[in-house]
């Protein structure tokens, strides 16, 4: 197997006393894509800020690229591409300014900036202050920022967020394209159709517990389904299934 660019164990999270996470174990392997679910409230963004260094977990351990976050946190964020629900740009700079500067910043040669502003179709808004773009427009340049420096990882927090169709079909292919270059990817999603095209393994938080982690396969459909359905249900004795 690919050597794993996560590995999270035990990881815990606690909040003026209230813990978002009991114990999170979770590996993602180079080249292997990810779809986390789970109803709103379930600690889905809590992990992912864990894994891309923004928070410090209360328990447990997380190493990223072998290496553990604690030792290395500096160097693994260089290789990790973020998208979240903050778009990480700078409001009175356009989207060429922002690429520009993420691209110096990365080391990132500066035609890329020009060929993702093709690749998410924003060419037409290139020289606009980014706080005049409607949400969508602004998720794409999010996704240019993410992208531009080749990651070999990508965490994706509600990637399709205020995207239309056109968009989110857009996003789907560069996630696979990005994937067929040997890329991982961990995706938190609420759309089982769009996260089961892009990825090839599944994984349900429910309030802060795994309660599933499998391949998606018509074999355990199933199951994931019944997991899934009590978690949105608020079930709290859904069976944990490993895959």
């Amino acid at each position: 197997m690919a050597d794993a660019v996560i590995e999270a164990r035990g990881v815990a999270r606690r909040f003026a006393g209230i813990t978002a996470l009991h114990g999170v174990d979770l590996s993602v392997h180079a080249g292997e894509a990810v779809a986390l679910f789970g109803p709103n409230g379930a600690g889905k963004t809590t992990f992912l800020r864990i894994l891309a260094t923004l928070l410090r977990p209360s328990a447990g351990t997380v190493r990223l690229f072998g290496q553990a976050v604690a030792d290395g946190g500096a160097a693994a964020r260089r290789r990790i591409g973020l998208l979240s629900h903050q778009s990480f740009l700078y409001p009175d700079l356009t989207p060429t300014q922002n690429l520009e500067f993420y691209a110096r910043m990365f080391g990132a040669p500066l035609a890329r900036v020009r060929e993702l502003l093709v690749q998410v179709d924003l060419l037409g808004w290139a020289h606009r202050p980014v706080r005049t773009l409607s949400r969508g427009l602004e998720q794409r340049c999010a996704l240019a920022r993410a992208l531009l420096h080749e990651p070999d990882l990508l965490l994706l927090d509600e990637p399709f967020t205020g995207l239309d169709v056109d968009a989110a079909a857009m996003l789907t292919g560069m996630l696979r394209a990005a994937h067929a270059r040997g890329t991982a990817i961990l995706m938190t999603t609420h759309d089982i159709g769009r996260g089961f095209a892009v990825c090839s393994r599944a994984a349900i938080l429910v309030r802060g517990r795994m309660m599933w982690n499998g391949p998606i396969a018509e074999a355990q459909r199933d199951a994931f389904d019944e997991t899934w359905t009590a978690a949105v249900r608020g079930r709290e004795r859904a069976r944990p299934v490993r895959g």
